[in-house]
């Protein structure tokens, strides 16, 4: 399975962008604002993770109590998730699902966030190699 992250809308304070699964738009994602790492100092809990690909499994998040799609070997980050939110401030670097209907929010966040996890558990389940690509 490939998911791909395009980011769009690179504001002050989060950016927004689109996630596609196997090149199929799935939902909008909205992540922290864009550092230029490591140039830029990582500030925690407000910088998105850099560009590039990461391998995804599925396994259990003690933070929120089930399991969430969760990428690997992110460079200057540890535990990054793809999980429900509604702002960046729910983000702390990792990757909100849902739909982009108001300036800086995600709706319909645990809805999305329940749909990608059926898609990637019945992947992981399978044997497939799952994958992540961030575009900026």
């Amino acid at each position: 399975m490939e998911l791909r992250v395009e980011r769009l809308w690179k504001k002050d304070k989060y950016t927004v962008g689109r996630l596609f699964v196997d090149g199929n738009m799935f939902c909008n994602t909205l992540e922290d604002r864009l550092r230029d790492l490591p140039a830029e100092k990582k500030i925690p809990e407000r910088t998105a993770i850099p560009a590039g690909k990461y391998k995804v499994i599925y396994n259990w998040s003690p933070k929120f109590g089930r399991n969430l799609p969760r990428l690997l070997n992110v460079p200057y980050f540890d535990g990054i998730l793809i999980h429900p939110g509604s702002t960046a401030d729910d983000s702390a670097g990792c990757i909100l699902v849902g739909k982009n209907t108001e300036v800086g929010r995600l709706t319909e966040s645990r809805y999305t966030s329940d749909r990608l996890n059926v898609l990637i558990e019945d992947a992981q389940r399978k044997g497939e190699e799952i994958t992540i690509e961030i575009i900026n």
